[in-house]
């Protein structure tokens, strides 16, 4: 496992645990690269196992680091799965728009994802490399379509022309965060003599997320 990233004498407020899932050669990497470094390679190799790279942002004057963890699309190291869900309070789900089979396979990817994954984990549907917009194999209503049925959010990426990129990781760390900021809201007040039984019972529901608003260029996000 690989741990990039430094960040050593920040008071850090949260750590959030992201997770990139989905099939290999889809741009899990590259969308990682872009957002922690702002980099992009055309020379990327396939992952092989588990890396993870952090990238520090100020959220309501909160100080917040997303760990973000990537691994091989691959069948073989499925294995790594219990470990690698543990803790997530986000995952991304991408596919490729220009390859079909990437994005029919996303109803496989996300029922592993729920059966791993705590419950209130953030989830948002990817449809990256839509700078290839002639080779498109993916229409953008096909995937706001799934994404609504299984009341996800919903974003086309370009990690090669940097296309919602940042938009993306930021509405997901966004999300977290008010789900965080309640969570600790409602624990700050049984601490304080509040009715335990009633609070212990309280599911922190995320939010349904609004329909998809296409702009122009033909990448598609989810207005925040």
């Amino acid at each position: 496992m690989t741990n990039h990233g430094g960040d050593y004498n920040q008071k850090i407020d949260y750590v959030f645990k992201v997770v990139l899932i989905g099939d290999s050669a889809v741009g899990k990497t590259q969308l990682l690269a872009r957002f922690a470094r702002n980099e992009f390679s055309l020379e990327s190799k396939a992952t092989i196992g588990v890396e993870f790279q952090t990238k520090t942002l100020i959220l309501d004057q909160k100080t917040v680091k997303a760990q973000i963890w990537d691994t091989a699309g691959q069948e073989r190291y499925r294995a790594v799965t219990s470990a690698y869900y543990r803790g997530a309070v986000g995952a991304m789900l991408v596919y490729d728009m220009s390859k079909r089979q990437s994005f029919d396979h996303m109803a496989r990817w996300l029922e592993e994802l729920r059966g791993h994954a705590d419950k209130n984990i953030v989830i948002m549907l990817i449809g990256n490399k839509c700078d290839l917009g002639s080779l498109r194999a993916v229409p953008t209503e096909d995937a706001q379509e799934f994404a609504q049925r299984e009341n996800l959010f919903f974003m086309e990426t370009s990690a090669l022309e940097s296309t919602n990129v940042e938009t993306a990781f930021l509405m997901i760390l966004m999300d977290i965060y008010r789900i965080m900021k309640k969570k600790k809201t409602l624990v700050s007040n049984e601490a304080d003599g509040g009715d335990s039984a009633f609070l212990k019972g309280t599911a922190i529901i995320v939010p349904t997320p609004e329909p998809p608003v296409v702009q122009k260029g033909g990448c598609c996000f989810s207005s925040s």
